[in-house]
């Protein structure tokens, strides 16, 4: 019987948090000269969205070094409401101000009319627990980032989507859901997966 979301949830979470130090080190450091080895899809100017990384995730300090000329590394900020259901960003370089979120997460210490919408992006990589080869997600099931992108299931990027993990994070098959806004490309420490659109 195939595991339901919740068990793989479960299952990927906990091994993605036993990593050590060195194991999510190389993994950053090859995802970075995967983000560098494609400057056709990601060598365009603008912004770039990372996350912070928490419970093992990949951590993106090394890519935010290697950006391509004229790109701007952003974080994602919840809403100031606890009922907030979708995403701002906001630029963020090492020593800006933080604020730590509802979740225990830091983000930019950035007033709201200074922060940007997702349709401002040029590049969004985002976080995840598992993926499959059709390019469908499972992230930590609050749903902040389908319905920030949303408008991406009507329309072609920018910004592109684009998952960040594990290659153990790779799944035979997820049941996508109508709301699921699918992802564009991966980028595991294998290398960079395309899906066509």
């Amino acid at each position: 019987m195939p595991e339901s979301p919740g068990e793989i949830r479960r299952r990927l979470r906990a091994q993605r948090a036993a990593l050590d130090a060195p194991t999510r080190m190389a993994a950053a450091d090859a995802i970075a000269r995967g983000f560098r080895d494609h400057p056709d899809l990601f060598g365009h100017p603008g912004y770039v969205a990372g996350y912070w990384a928490v419970g093992g995730e990949v951590p993106l300090h090394v890519l935010q070094l290697r950006l391509f000329p004229g790109q701007v590394w952003c974080l994602p900020l919840l809403g100031d409401e606890p009922d907030a259901v979708a995403l701002t960003f906001a630029p963020w370089r090492q020593g800006d101000p933080l604020v730590t979120n509802r979740y225990g997460i830091p983000e930019p210490d950035l007033a709201a009319p200074s922060r940007l919408p997702p349709q401002e992006l040029h590049v969004v990589l985002v976080p995840l627990v598992a993926f499959d080869d059709a390019g469908n997600r499972l992230g930590m099931g609050a749903g902040y980032y389908d319905r920030s992108f949303a408008f991406r299931r009507a329309a072609p990027s920018p910004p592109l989507l684009v998952g960040v993990g594990y290659e153990f994070q790779r799944v035979p098959a997820l049941a996508a859901q109508p709301w699921d806004v699918p992802l564009d490309a991966v980028l595991t420490e294998r290398g960079l997966q395309r899906f066509p659109r």
